[in-house]
Order: C-alpha cells, then sequence, then structure tokens
C-alpha cells in the first residue's frame, strides 16, 4: 500500500504494520534561478516528487522514528544534492577546465589582473 509517491507501508506475517521508502533511485536536479541559493528539484521515473520529499522531512514526525531505511535514505539523498550542486556551480564556473595548480594560480592571477585594469587606468589618467 501506498502511503506518499515514495513512502509505501507494509505488513508481516505477524500483522506489524513498517514503513519502506519505495526506492532509492531518485535523481536530484540542482538549478540557478534568481537569487543566490540553488534550487534542487527530485525526480524518480521521470515525475517530479519534490513536495513528498519536503512533506517527508518536515513533517512533525521524524521520518526515522517510523521508516525502517530512512537514515540509508537521507544518506544517499544528501551525496546526490552534493553532486548536483558542484556540477551547477562547475558548470557557472569561468575558470577553465582541467588545469594543473600551477595554471589555476596564473589564471587567478590573470582574472584579477583584468578585474582591476579600470582602477590602474583611472590612477594614470588622473595622475
Amino acid at each position: 500500500m501506498a502511503v506518499s509517491d515514495i513512502v509505501s507501508q507494509y505488513e508481516d506475517e505477524h500483522g506489524q504494520v513498517y514503513y519502506k521508502m519505495k526506492s532509492h533511485d531518485i535523481q536530484v536536479k540542482a538549478t540557478q534561478n534568481t537569487g543566490l541559493a540553488p534550487v534542487i528539484t527530485y525526480w524518480m521515473n521521470d515525475k517530479d516528487i519534490t513536495d513528498s520529499i519536503r512533506n517527508l522531512r518536515f513533517s512533525p514526525r521524524p521520518p526515522s522514528s517510523y521508516i525502517q531505511d530512512y537514515e540509508e535514505f537521507q544518506a544517499m539523498l544528501y551525496s546526490k544534492e552534493q553532486r548536483a550542486i558542484n556540477n551547477l556551480y562547475e558548470q557557472m564556473s569561468i575558470k577553465p577546465k582541467n588545469m594543473s595548480s600551477g595554471k589555476q594560480v596564473l589564471w587567478s592571477f590573470f582574472v584579477i589582473m583584468l578585474a582591476m585594469l579600470p582602477l590602474f587606468i583611472a590612477i594614470w589618467w588622473f595622475k
């Protein structure tokens, strides 16, 4: 029996009821709209389950108290959330990809010099 989009209710041979997550195969996507924080959405079989995840996480009753595999589920979601956010920030970064540490230092120095160029021109012009 399905309790929600992501939680199912089971009954064992002794009549004891317990709950488990339906699936651990969830895709996590991070997007940047407006503002500073990324928007994280959760997908299972091409169906948006973001509201179900939020309802479960912010319910008054802690899900770990009645869902058997909730701790594993949370650990899996956390790692996928971190990966999605890192991928998003990597896409938005202006740093060229696959650089050695020496080239990264040179790139950072070049970007700082480029950003300070108007200041250097203003100081030279009004000297």
